[in-house]
């Protein structure tokens, strides 16, 4: 039998995302020590990663640094791969104007209503809203096909589908 592969070693995420929240607040070692009431010590070891905190720093850490503690434990590959919604605030504005109109939205749709509203330049309030109700629409969908993939009519739904599949996907 083959063994499997070792697993990597865990990183230290804490440093990291110290590191980034104290570039994002523009803050020095000093003033984190400062804000956060822990040793210098303490703070320079997180960020080099060489101690895993106790919960209580971490609570001391996040309190000083005014974040919640999960985002001491965000990957920052994922982090920074995020769209960052204040990039976009003319589609920010849409949903705080239009809040019933994005309702029960996932954060995966409101990904996808970020990187396509005002992207490349402003797009009217019509056309954000217009994508937003198509949004809702294909939601409302999904809703009825998975109730009717449940029921006695499934078969139905599944030829109905297959028969427009191959209308789309016929190449000429």
């Amino acid at each position: 039998m083959i063994a499997p592969p070792p697993m990597p070693p865990r990183r230290a995420l804490h440093g990291e995302n110290v590191r980034r929240i104290m570039v994002r607040q523009g803050l020095t070692l000093l003033e984190v020590v400062d804000a956060t009431g822990l040793d210098e010590r303490t703070i320079r070891s997180i960020l080099r990663g060489t101690t895993q905190p106790h919960a209580r720093t971490l609570h001391k850490l996040a309190t000083g640094l005014g974040i919640d503690a999960d985002e001491l434990f965000v990957d920052p590959i994922e982090e920074a791969t995020r769209f960052d919604y204040r990039a976009n605030p003319s589609a920010a504005s849409i949903v705080r104007r239009h809040p019933d109109l994005f309702a029960n939205w996932t954060p995966a749709d409101f990904e996808e209503y970020f990187s396509r509203v005002g992207v490349g330049g402003e797009l009217t309030e019509e056309g954000a809203l217009a994508y937003a109700a198509a949004t809702n629409r294909r939601r409302e969908l999904m809703t009825q096909v998975a109730v009717i993939l449940e029921s006695a009519e499934s078969e139905h739904l599944s030829d109905i589908v297959d028969m427009l599949y191959r209308r789309v996907t016929v190449i000429e």
